[in-house]
């Protein structure tokens, strides 16, 4: 029982006793990237991304694509390259862009964020289209218009033959059986 004590009297009081100063956590510009490109995403009113050249990128494509990273030792700075949906007040998707994209990165790194620069670079109207769409189907069935009926599938076939005459059938049989091929005498005597 004596060796048990010895023991845990040779443990730290306090997890700050054991911790050296040279000890470090870093990460990479890609970690922090995507924490960055998921969080800006979930923001309503935000259609996706877009890279720094300004090719647009929906929102299932590579989450670092429009997130530009700079990471210091304790601090962190965004820039987000995002697509805003048409109708959104863009001010407002901007701002939660920023909070979601802050709370995300000091949340899970505990790097201190010095700003999330918001750069909207296009308007996707992909929303405001299906919503057309969905009014002109809803008016059609109001007005009392039958839907557009669905055409089956149509798949395709082995194509089907064409019957041979009884005729031509036969004389193929005797051509191969070697039997001489009778003529008919078309002539009519009078």
């Amino acid at each position: 029982m004596a060796a048990k004590k010895d023991l845990n009297s040779a443990l730290p009081l306090t997890v700050e006793n054991d911790t050296a100063p040279s000890s470090s956590i870093t990460y990479a510009n890609e970690v922090v990237a995507i924490i960055a490109g998921l969080a800006a995403n979930e923001v309503e009113g935000i259609a996706g991304m877009c890279s720094v050249s300004g090719n647009i990128l929906n929102k299932n494509r590579n989450v670092t694509k429009g997130v530009k990273v700079e990471i210091g030792t304790e601090e962190a700075a965004v820039d987000l390259y995002v697509v805003v949906e048409y109708g959104t007040p863009i001010q407002r998707a901007a701002t939660e862009a920023q909070e979601s994209v802050r709370k995300a990165i000091e949340s899970m790194t505990g790097l201190h964020v010095v700003r999330v620069d918001v750069h909207v670079q296009a308007l996707s109207f992909e929303k405001e289209n299906k919503l057309l769409q969905a009014g002109v189907e809803n008016a059609a069935l109001e007005a009392g218009e039958p839907e557009e009926e669905k055409v089956p599938e149509v798949r395709a076939e082995e194509p089907v033959k064409a019957e041979k005459p009884k005729a031509v059938k036969e004389k193929e049989t005797k051509a191969k059986a070697g039997e001489p091929e009778k003529k008919e005498d078309t002539t009519s005597e009078p």
